[in-house]
């Protein structure tokens, strides 16, 4: 096995994976960053949710807006379901693993405010459950998924976002998601802050 190879492989699969997704996800990213910096200004906050790797990525996206990204900013009001242990075993425990989200988002959101719904396959059934509650709470929905987006794909509403991946692979898929979860916290500290290039 040629170890250097391989990995060069995974780079160059990696790296054409995000160009490929460029002209696909560009014009949608920039409508989920306006989404939610709207939210922001009016007080609104945005709840994110996912399981594995896309678990760990709401809850760096979350990081970023509390704490700061690349700019000094005032804190941001972002909350990620997945890093209250109590919650959510208590949750699993006596109801349902489907509803460790949607329970959340029915005790924290609010109209107005937004739910970033992360699942690479679009299929997980707690995300979809979580999307279903967040549109009872009159949230806007922006999802963010990958094999050609599955049920989350299906039912999302006209306000609501759809950043869909266009490639198969889990790891590269959760690659692209890392670069949009940039995207998007650059885009809101620019139009909070007011950057120009």
């Amino acid at each position: 096995m040629d170890l250097i190879h391989r990995i060069s492989r995974q780079f160059e699969d990696s790296a054409r994976t995000k160009l490929d997704s460029l002209e696909a996800l560009a014009a949608p990213i920039a409508g989920a960053v306006e989404i939610m910096t709207g939210s922001l200004l009016n007080n609104g906050k945005i709840l994110a949710c996912g399981n594995g790797g896309s678990a760990a990525d709401a809850q760096h996206f979350a990081a970023e807006l509390v704490n700061r990204f690349e700019m000094e900013r005032p804190p941001l009001a972002a909350v990620a379901l997945t890093t209250d242990t109590s919650t959510l075993t208590s949750i699993a425990n006596d109801y349902d693993y489907t509803q460790v989200f949607s329970k959340q988002v029915c005790a924290l959101g609010q109209p107005g405010d937004v739910l970033l719904a992360i699942s690479t396959s679009g299929n997980s059934p707690n995300v979809i459950a979580a999307i279903e509650a967040a549109h009872e709470r009159e949230m806007r929905v922006i999802a963010l998924t990958g094999k050609g987006g599955g049920r989350m794909g299906e039912m999302l509403g006209d306000g609501d976002i759809h950043l869909c991946v266009p490639a198969d692979r889990t790891a590269r898929i959760q690659e692209v998601h890392l670069l949009v979860l940039h995207c998007l916290c650059d885009g809101i500290d620019c139009l909070l802050l007011g950057v120009e290039d």
